[in-house]
């Protein structure tokens, strides 16, 4: 008996050892709700996060989950990275949600679709200090629904 509990710790020792050590590069991950309405056209989402190591490079994704509600295949963002001092960095990017038959890509099965994708890899931050993301959906709609949440993912390159 004493046995069979040792070796039940020592595998969830293992198991949690693996857990934290698979999430390592992991620099800053947050996902807001743009609001229980929808989104509206002229509200920004908007992400700050510390960077503390400027000599490695980095990769930005964004994240976004939809849900049944929301009536189009695609999104296109409105994107600027404000960094402490220095140049700011604009950019216009379009995230595919379905195929054209209408099946969500995203994971999920519980109505609500997690879609990803790397919008920047190998980004060199020039100098410590805390950046900015700034997101404004691009779509025709005035108020954008079905959209549940935006997230940004910033991680240590490989």
């Amino acid at each position: 008996m004493v046995f069979r509990f040792t070796n039940l710790i020592l595998v969830l020792f293992f198991v949690s050892i693996l857990a934290i050590g698979c999430d390592q590069r992991r620099v800053y991950d947050s996902y807001h709700s743009p609001g229980k309405e929808g989104w509206p056209v002229d509200s920004l989402v908007v992400f700050s996060f510390g960077i503390q190591n400027s000599t490695r490079n980095h990769d930005i994704y964004l994240n976004v989950r939809n849900d049944k509600n929301y009536e189009y295949s695609n999104l296109w963002l409105f994107v600027r990275i404000i960094p402490p001092r220095g140049e700011v960095l604009t950019d216009t990017l379009q995230m595919v949600l379905a195929d054209p038959s209408g099946r969500w890509l995203g994971k999920g099965f519980t109505g609500v679709f997690h879609s990803s994708i790397a919008y920047r890899t190998g980004v060199f931050f020039p100098v410590p200090g805390e950046y900015k993301v700034e997101i404004k959906h691009g779509m025709r709609p005035q108020v954008l629904k079905g959209l549940t949440h935006v997230g940004l993912r910033v991680e240590e390159a490989r």
